[in-house]
């Protein structure tokens, strides 16, 4: 039984999600002091950490049995990546879950900069002064907002400042530019278009290209009176460009959430009158902190099974050079092909991706992960991102990728295993930029998510079937969360059961033993 380890605290939800796991073990360390939690991680398969808790030499040196590190949260800063790839240990974090709430900091911070409300709101409350002609400000009405980076949070903001009925122009060079000209925005591969927006917001991570992405240079080329946001990374704005901005005037506000190195209570920016400050405010909503939790642990329990890794830092294909959109399918790649290793139980002779749309430049990138996904089931901790390849040559299992031609989606990935007897096909999209689905089963049409525990069901398609599955489901208080149904042109059904609890062997085999089963597996993710 695998372990996991929760070292700091984290929304209720969590421990009560985990302790829901009946394969799982679950320390729950987070009253525990730092001094005694060393001698607890030796247990631990998967820990789960905040900013309290640093993965330094000492954390990692006492965990011997780790396999994967998830800090709850954006910034890994406290994470020793490399000291956990030097131990083969993944470290992940959780980079979406604050997203509604740092989009809606930047709308405050962004009214901030356009009304000077915070220091309108002190002129009355703290000092007792009535004096409406000092504070007149802009509207954000028929402004031009430049968005630097238009991914999940930069796209929200963007469709808010729309309703604001701002003009929108947005800089990423790595997102399809239909995602902006669709919204009614315009794309722009040259950076000197958002220097000349009346107000500028950041959302990229901060790297060697992002970071300073805003300096001396790039502020002489803006606007006079232009206002700045950035609720995404310190450093993003050179700090000492942006102070001089604001002092000379040349910037009329900024709106700043994190600054390079926190906490900044003595920071430069905090003596000027025009600017708005947070201190690092953009996950701090209840619903957030509930979303960190609830993925931190859904990926803290995908690791201990071995089925995936979400937003991995360390794996041997550097995940954060590709495209942001690139990355949920190659998570739905490793869950497709857990997926079909799971239909089909046999020995696995080959394993084949394949990839249709703007997501196959990128599917050999992603055959690694289907490798791991696959062979998770027959091998256990014997596979990882690092052997997978020289196993499935010792094993004769070949191994390929090909590009699709036509689909009725944009983007699609297929993982085949055949086995000695059989093949499975799993075939799945992602909407929304996150939303994973598997759509298609063995030529069967379908559409649910890749995660759970599921009884996959083929019968002869014939009247009374889902009254038959029900009643056994119901005579072992098993509860039905879902149930999607395929049918073919060929007599034939296929079922994929959301359930509540774990099938046991006793129950697969009376659904087996029904005269209208042709197969069922139980599958869970």
């Amino acid at each position: 039984m695998k372990t996991i380890i929760v070292c700091d605290a984290l929304h209720p939800i969590a421990i009560q999600l985990l302790k829901k796991e009946d394969d799982l073990n679950i320390i729950d360390a987070v009253n525990t002091p730092k001094s005694e939690l060393y001698s607890m991680l030796a247990e631990a398969d998967v820990a789960i950490t905040r900013s309290p808790t640093d993965v330094d030499e000492k954390f990692l040196s006492s965990a011997k049995k780790l396999k994967a590190v998830v800090r709850a949260g954006v910034g890994v800063d406290n994470v020793d990546i490399d000291g956990c790839s030097r131990r083969g240990i993944i470290a992940m974090n959780v980079p979406t879950a604050n997203t509604i709430a740092a989009v809606e900091l930047t709308m405050a911070h962004m009214l901030a900069a356009a009304r000077s409300f915070p220091y309108a709101h002190n002129d009355l409350k703290e000092h007792r002064i009535w004096k409406r002609e000092k504070w007149y400000g802009v509207e954000l009405f028929d402004k031009k907002l430049g968005v630097i980076g238009f991914g999940n949070i930069g796209s929200r903001v963007a469709a808010r400042a729309k309703a604001f009925g701002m003009q929108i122009i947005a800089y990423d060079p790595y997102i399809d530019p239909a995602k902006v000209v669709d919204m009614g925005g315009v794309y722009t591969k040259n950076f000197d278009d958002i220097l000349q927006c009346d107000f500028i917001t950041i959302h990229t991570p901060k790297n060697q290209e992002t970071t300073d992405i805003i300096g001396k240079d790039e502020i002489y080329k803006m606007k006079d009176g232009v206002r700045l946001i950035n609720v995404a990374r310190g450093g993003l704005y050179n700090e000492e460009a942006l102070y001089e901005g604001l002092k000379s005037g040349k910037i009329a506000f900024a709106g700043i959430d994190v600054f390079s190195k926190e906490p900044a209570t003595n920071h430069p920016l905090l003596d000027l009158p025009n600017v708005s400050v947070t201190a690092h405010l953009g996950a701090n909503t209840v619903e957030s902190q509930q979303n960190i939790a609830i993925q931190a642990v859904e990926a803290a329990i995908s690791a201990a099974r071995g089925i995936s890794y979400p937003n991995a830092l360390n794996l041997p294909i550097k995940t954060e050079d590709l495209p942001p959109f690139v990355s949920p399918y190659i998570e739905l790649t490793s869950k497709m092909a857990f997926l079909a290793a799971q239909i089909n139980k046999k020995a696995i002779k080959s394993i084949h991706v394949e990839a249709h749309g703007e997501i196959s430049q990128y599917v050999k990138s992603m055959l690694t992960f289907a490798l791991v996904g696959a062979l998770k089931e027959h091998l256990g901790e014997k596979i990882n991102y690092v052997n997978a390849k020289f196993i499935c040559d010792e094993k004769g299992i070949i191994y390929d990728t090909s590009v699709s031609g036509s689909s009725v989606f944009k983007n699609k990935i297929s993982v085949k295993i055949v086995t000695e007897t059989d093949v499975a096909i799993v075939r799945g999209t992602v909407f929304n930029e996150n939303e994973q689905r598997i759509v298609e089963i063995n030529g069967f049409k379908t559409d649910f998510k890749p995660k759970g525990k599921m009884i996959i069901f083929k019968n002869n398609d014939i009247p009374g079937v889902i009254a038959q599955i029900s009643s056994l489901l119901a005579a072992e208080n098993i509860n039905i969360a879902d149930f999607r149904l395929g049918r073919d042109n060929y007599g034939k059904a296929l079922a994929v059961i959301l359930v509540d609890e774990k099938i046991s062997k006793e129950l697969l085999a009376k659904l087996n033993a029904l005269e209208v089963c042709v197969w069922v597996s139980y599958v869970s993710i």
